[in-house]
């Protein structure tokens, strides 16, 4: 998968549904409140995009709203169904 360097952390583009993932818009909305997590999802609704970070599972800071192995039903609880979406893992 491609590597990418966003506001001096690196990410690995792991999953890019729809064509979801858009640099120049990730860049300005993936501020320092995302920098302790393992992995950002950002789904499009209406035009914009939305953030929410996970942990991995087995993690000390995993909870069940923000472990990675619930990603399924967060995009089916919590975003349009097919919409655009996108996943970044922290590599650094």
């Amino acid at each position: 998968m491609k590597t990418y360097d966003i506001n001096q952390s690196k990410y690995e583009l792991t999953k890019n549904f729809r064509d979801g993932f858009e640099l120049s818009e990730v860049e300005s909305k993936l501020t320092d409140y995302f920098e302790d997590f393992d992995y950002v999802v950002g789904d499009w609704a209406y035009g914009k995009l939305r953030l929410k970070g996970f942990y991995k599972s087995g993690s000390k800071k995993t909870k069940p709203i923000n472990d990675i192995a619930i990603l399924d039903k967060y995009l089916e609880d919590n975003c349009a169904k097919n919409c655009r979406y996108f996943v970044i893992k922290k590599i650094n």
